[in-house]
């Protein structure tokens, strides 16, 4: 019931976007992947990544468009987000933006609301995700700076996309 609910939820949220120029979507089949490319290869996060590793990455992760329509009614993407889940304990959400234009007109923290309401991620221990610049957005969503810093490790390769042809 509860997941009936969600959908419901988001279904309404769809439609009000719509209403309104926007609209957010999971549809992979309808996620601008040159698009999104463009955007994270210049991003501060993801600078350079290729083509291909963008496109496995989609495959393998929930995806979330922010469309806009523009003046003649076509859906241009304007805002991305990914989470890479087990759908059960665990997600990772990476590569959150919205497009400078379209940026202060709450596109950010409607995309934060249906990811958080999503019914593939209920009931996960933990979601984590790293930023820069917008611990603000996040906070409102009851993300927190990690707690035990020394339980977390990684495995760092910031030049990895330079060292790919």
């Amino acid at each position: 019931m509860i997941t009936y609910l969600v959908r419901l939820v988001l279904l309404l949220l769809d439609w009000f976007w719509k209403a309104m120029d926007y609209r957010i979507t999971d549809n992979k089949d309808e996620m601008d992947i040159d698009a999104i490319h463009d955007y994270l290869s210049s991003s501060y996060w993801a600078e350079g990544v290729p083509k291909s590793v963008v496109t496995k990455a989609i495959e393998n992760s929930l995806c979330f468009a922010v469309l806009a329509f523009d003046t003649n009614r076509e859906e241009k993407q304007v805002g991305f987000a990914r989470l890479i889940t087990d759908s059960a304990t665990f997600a990772y959400l990476a590569d959150v933006y919205i497009l400078d234009e379209h940026r202060g007109k709450g596109l950010s923290k409607q995309m934060m609301q249906q990811i958080i309401a999503h019914p593939q991620l209920q009931g996960l221990r933990r979601m984590m995700l790293a930023t820069r610049d917008a611990h603000g957005l996040y906070e409102q969503y009851g993300f927190t700076a990690l707690t035990d810093q020394k339980m977390f490790m990684q495995l760092w390769k910031p030049d990895v996309y330079s060292q790919t042809s």
